[in-house]
């Protein structure tokens, strides 16, 4: 089922661990609405899953009394994710992390996140607030009509 004109979901999360599990069910819904294969739902998932973490973490600072938003807009050959927080966002596109190093225990093992967003989705776009805070990490993922 393809939607004529895109279609937008809308999740509020408190900024408290364990429920970016509830954006990674949400964006498996819409996905497999618009005909994903499953194999792009899971890369989705742990995108989504990521992004929800950072916002949590980094962006609302594991503040209770901020939320994450989550904004899912499908259209007819892509998926859409918005993340967004109440922090003031990266300044810099994430290096590459050096994975040998890590797997050795030479580098911290964190720091892994923004790189696997980028290998799992088509495009990543990390984005300041203009007013300091509201961030948000925009995701697309595009349904591959192909591989059906």
């Amino acid at each position: 089922m393809s939607p004529s004109k895109p279609t937008s979901v809308e999740v509020r999360l408190p900024s408290r661990m364990g429920y970016e599990k509830v954006a990674m069910s949400a964006a498996a819904a819409v996905a497999k609405l618009v005909g994903f294969r499953d194999e792009r739902i899971e890369d989705l998932k742990t995108a989504v899953a990521e992004a929800c973490i950072n916002a949590i973490e980094h962006g609302n600072r594991l503040n209770e009394k901020l939320s994450v938003g989550v904004v899912l807009s499908a259209g007819e050959d892509a998926l859409e994710v918005k993340v967004i927080d109440d922090g003031k966002g990266i300044k810099k596109e994430p290096a590459k992390p050096d994975i040998d190093r890590k797997m050795h225990g030479e580098e911290d093992p964190r720091g892994m996140g923004m790189f696997l967003i980028q290998a799992l989705v088509d495009e990543a776009e990390w984005v300041a607030g203009s007013d300091g805070k509201s961030s948000y990490v925009r995701l697309v993922i595009r349904l591959d009509k192909d591989a059906e």
